[in-house]
Formats: structure tokens, C-alpha cells, sequence
């Protein structure tokens, strides 16, 4: 199976999912998306796969967001597509995907619904968060 996760590396939520997929075994294709951006169609794909509507895949706290006026309800996904793809930080993290689907992993446990092997056994999140507990049982 081919995973892939558009990842930042300086993300504590990305590196926490990179490493539950490393831990159910499998070595993803790690795509750092602020270095190498989605193309148009691959963002839109990730979006709809997800099941998300274009604004919850951005990150509203970053400057250009406001800067670009993008809080404005009335903005088109047009146009929020558009500014995700001029400024690749703006594109909420991190995406995976798998033969099982694409999911927008905040919080990172999600990616454990689309792991070919789900049963990763313990797991603790950087900032000490368990989400397996030592018998194996999701805590969230």
C-alpha cells in the first residue's frame, strides 16, 4: 500500500501522524508541501477526497489569511484554492493518503482510519497526550 502525507516538518500535529504511520509499519512518501506545493488539481483532489469544505483544509490563523481578506464568509472556494496555492502555508495539515482514503489529520490520531494496520499499539503524542494506552485501547 502507497502512503503519502503532505507534511511540515516543524509541525508537532504532522510529525505526530508521520509518526503513527511509521509505527503501523508502513514508510510514507513524505511530500513537504511548503516546499514542493500541490498542484491545483492534486489540492482540490485532497480537499474533496477528505470530505471537507475548502475552508476547514486552510489554517485561518496565519497572516495571509486576513491579510487577503480571506475571512470574508463571502469568499469563493475559488479564490480560497487560489490563495492556498500562492501561499502553500495556508493549506491546514497534514494530509494523508492512502488506499483506504484521504483524511486531513488534526487531530493526528485520524490517520489511524485509513491505516491499512490500525493496531499500532501504544502511542503517546509529543506533548505526553496518550491516544493508545499500553493494553492497546484508542484513549481518544
Amino acid at each position: 500500500m502507497t502512503i503519502t502525507i503532505y507534511h511540515n516538518p516543524l509541525c508537532g500535529t504532522s510529525r505526530n501522524t508521520l509518526a503513527m504511520i511509521r509505527q503501523s509499519g508502513e514508510e510514507p512518501e513524505i511530500i513537504e508541501y511548503l516546499k514542493t506545493p500541490p498542484s491545483r488539481e492534486t489540492l482540490v483532489a485532497l480537499i474533496e477526497k477528505s470530505g471537507l469544505p475548502v475552508r476547514k483544509a486552510m489554517r485561518t490563523k496565519e497572516a495571509p489569511y486576513k491579510d487577503l481578506g480571506l475571512d470574508d464568509e463571502n469568499v469563493s472556494d475559488e479564490r480560497l484554492i487560489d490563495a492556498m496555492l500562492e501561499y502553500p502555508i495556508l493549506i491546514n495539515r497534514p494530509f494523508v493518503v492512502t488506499d483506504k482514503g484521504v483524511r486531513q489529520c488534526r487531530p493526528s490520531e485520524l490517520v489511524l482510519d485509513i491505516l491499512p494496520n490500525p493496531d499500532i499499539g501504544p502511542f503517546t503524542k509529543e506533548d505526553g497526550e496518550v491516544i493508545i494506552d499500553a493494553e492497546g485501547r484508542r484513549v481518544v
